[in-house]
């Protein structure tokens, strides 16, 4: 499913699949993708988040809190992704395709993130006064720039 996820965005879902087991929650949400979003410093999306002035260090601290907070499961080997995860990751695909990239970023698992309100990670940006139509803008002008690190 991720073959055409670039190293930075399969870094990402990696570090979400290993936050969600640190804390022992029961699925891998889009709370924990925006944590390892905030966690890779690399690639489109940092500089997509940089920005607009989101300081990734705050942000996952909020996301650290939040995540303590959730039920406690012991002994998971592999979590499953909640509805909203994989919505973030097919709306990552659309995006991708939509802007006629052959690969799927970090920039375009933030913009899969914007597509549902009701979830954690929308919210989250949200309150950071991110805007999906801004942010897919910024994405094309880094992207067309080439100034982000490789994704």
């Amino acid at each position: 499913m991720f073959e055409r996820f670039t190293e930075h965005a399969r870094h990402v879902m990696e570090l979400a699949g290993r936050e969600a087991q640190r804390f022992g929650n029961e699925y891998v949400g889009t709370e924990h993708l925006l944590w390892g979003l905030a966690k890779e410093t690399h690639g489109v999306a940092a500089e997509v988040l940089e920005h607009f002035h989101v300081d990734l260090k705050p942000l996952r601290r909020e996301m650290e809190e939040m995540l303590k907070s959730r039920p406690h499961v012991e002994d998971v080997e592999k979590l499953p992704q909640s509805i909203h995860a994989k919505e973030v990751i097919r709306h990552a695909i659309e995006e991708a395709r939509a802007m006629h990239h052959s690969y799927v970023g970090t920039e375009h698992i933030l913009l899969g993130m914007m597509h549902n309100s009701q979830a954690v990670a929308a919210q989250v940006l949200a309150d950071f006064n991110l805007d999906l139509d801004a942010v897919r803008e910024e994405v094309r002008r880094v992207v067309a720039t080439g100034t982000a690190s490789s994704d």
